[in-house]
């Protein structure tokens, strides 16, 4: 009896040849790679300042692949700051910031990951040539007209008047007789000049002091001294003397060098100005306005509070706050001052 061999081996089958994706081709400069489309997308944010720290508000900032399918801008803040948000993980990006009188700014590529918070560092806005640069013409008057224009319209956070600084040092033209009682009248009439007197005069009948009588009479003198105490200082300190003896009565900010340096400009200033005539000498303007100021504080205060300790008193005390004043001028004021960013 014969049997059957069954062969159990499978057939043959053809090979299978799989095909290796070719290699992408090398270029000069590696590709971002875009992340999956369902990535989570992230942020760019940052804060627009120029080359002195100082926030620039309003500047456009510009955000784009280069190409025209992904392209969008903001505006930066009150605080300089800006923030984009739905990037694209995985794709190269510029940052480019346009500000008024500045030149324009470009970030290196910025590729973010998914989800992430990234930063554009090294922003500092450089004033364009164009701002930094004073065209000359007519005399001194108009263009010293123009620079008070301007310095008018420097107030701290807006609203507290700030006019009495330079910030253009190097284009600073002096500042005729009749400019320097507009600026000051300018100051003594200001709507923030009534309202510090009405609180130092509220402050000053809660101390009880100076000696005038408690109730609405004796609030209404100690805001009226408090206000005649400003007012004959600013004109005596800041138009009488200065148009006499041809000084300056404005502060000229610093803004560069060591913080040494800067501490002692400021400091210096109640006691050194500068001339008409472009050079330092003692300032004379500024203490005789302070001693004329405490002196004439005598014909209103009561009995009491009279003397010859009271102007020597207020002497100091108004050349310590002008010392802290200028301080806070080149270290603290110009960040809060707006219209500072102009040229003046």
């Amino acid at each position: 009896m014969s049997a059957q061999q069954v062969d159990s081996a499978p057939p043959a089958t053809a090979p299978v040849e799989v095909q290796q994706p070719a290699a992408p081709q090398q270029t000069g400069q590696a590709q971002a790679t875009p992340a999956a489309p369902d990535a989570q997308p992230g942020h760019i944010t940052g804060t627009v300042v120029d080359t002195y720290g100082d926030v620039v508000v309003g500047a456009t900032v510009v955000l784009d692949d280069g190409t025209i399918t992904d392209q969008r801008s903001v505006d930066s803040d009150d605080n300089g700051f800006f923030q984009f948000a739905g990037v694209r993980p995985g794709v190269s990006y510029h940052v480019t910031i346009r500000g008024k009188d500045f030149a324009d700014w470009k970030s290196q590529e910025m590729v973010v990951k998914p989800g992430e918070f990234a930063t554009v560092t090294g922003i500092q806005l450089k004033l364009s040539e164009a701002s930094t640069s004073v065209t000359v013409y007519g005399d001194n008057l108009q263009i010293a007209t123009e620079q008070i224009q301007v310095a008018e319209k420097q107030r701290v956070l807006g609203f507290i008047p700030n006019f009495y600084v330079v910030y253009d040092a190097q284009n600073a033209v002096p500042l005729p007789a009749k400019l320097k009682f507009k600026l000051a009248f300018r100051v003594a009439v200001d709507p923030v000049s009534f309202a510090a007197a009405a609180f130092l005069g509220t402050v000053d009948q809660a101390s009880d002091s100076p000696n005038y009588p408690q109730g609405w009479g004796g609030f209404g003198e100690r805001v009226g001294a408090r206000y005649a105490d400003g007012f004959t200082d600013i004109m005596f300190g800041g138009a009488i003397l200065p148009a006499l003896l041809h000084q300056d009565p404005r502060y000229y900010y610093q803004g560069t060098g060591t913080t040494s340096s800067r501490l002692k400009h400021a400091l210096a200033y109640p006691f050194i100005c500068k001339g008409d005539n472009g050079k330092l000498q003692p300032n004379y303007s500024t203490i005789g306005g302070d001693l004329i100021s405490a002196g004439l504080s005598n014909l209103y205060y009561p009995p009491s509070n009279r003397g010859v300790g009271l102007v020597f008193t207020n002497l100091a005390i108004g050349t310590a706050e002008r010392g802290l004043s200028t301080v806070l001028q080149e270290f603290v004021l110009r960040r809060l001052t707006p219209g500072s960013r102009k040229t003046n």
